[in-house]
């Protein structure tokens, strides 16, 4: 496993909420973090099949094009009841506009008349980190839970209003930020990126 020696990194995404998440879990490290956004980076497209696949290649197109470590993220909601969709394809059922109420009512139209006990689902993070020089590693965190019939909770971006963690009565949509940081599958990926990959600044 590599160690991430370097103290300047970019978070190779333009989904606000993903930059917001990984910011805040970046910031008390002691690392300098630049967004995609702030280089004026192009958006890859995502043609992998895998969560592994697109992270890996939206980190190496930053990282080369940066010419510094890039951190990516790939998620996605699967729902066990859809084979596992929308999976991968999560962000394109929102459509070009980016419509997560569109994207979450195709889920829930889907899932209508099942009890909670059929509703269940995970939400999945694949976080890879790239160097210019083309070297990756992979860290990937999952939470369970089930979804609700319809969005509940404005907080939150993407599926959260409609899917309640394992062990909780709310949806991540009406949890704070902090709160549902704490349970999130990102803050899973990379509490394991942080205790694999990242050493300490010296004084």
């Amino acid at each position: 496993m590599r160690k991430l020696t370097e103290r300047k990194i970019v978070i190779a995404s333009h989904n606000q909420g993903k930059v917001r998440e990984l910011r805040a879990l970046m910031d008390p490290l002691g690392y300098e973090v630049a967004t995609a956004a702030d280089l004026d980076l192009d958006e890859p497209e995502e043609t992998g099949a895998t969560f592994e696949a697109n992270a890996e290649l939206k980190a190496l197109a930053a990282a080369k094009v940066a010419n510094m470590p890039a951190l990516a993220d790939d998620s996605g909601l699967s729902v066990d009841a859809l084979n596992g969709d929308p999976g991968i394809y999560s962000a394109r059922w929102a459509g070009p506009d980016k419509d997560f109420r569109l994207a979450m009512k195709k889920v829930t139209d889907r899932l209508s008349g099942l009890p909670p006990k059929k509703r269940s689902a995970r939400f999945v993070s694949v976080i890879c980190l790239a160097w210019p020089d083309g070297h990756t590693e992979f860290f990937r965190g999952e939470v369970e839970g089930v979804l609700t019939e319809s969005p509940v909770g404005d907080g939150g971006f993407g599926y959260d209003p409609i899917f309640v963690p394992e062990g909780h009565a709310r949806t991540f949509g009406e949890m704070g930020a902090e709160e549902k940081q704490a349970l999130s599958h990102r803050t899973r990926a990379f509490a394991k990126f942080a205790d694999q990959c990242l050493v300490e600044a010296g004084p």
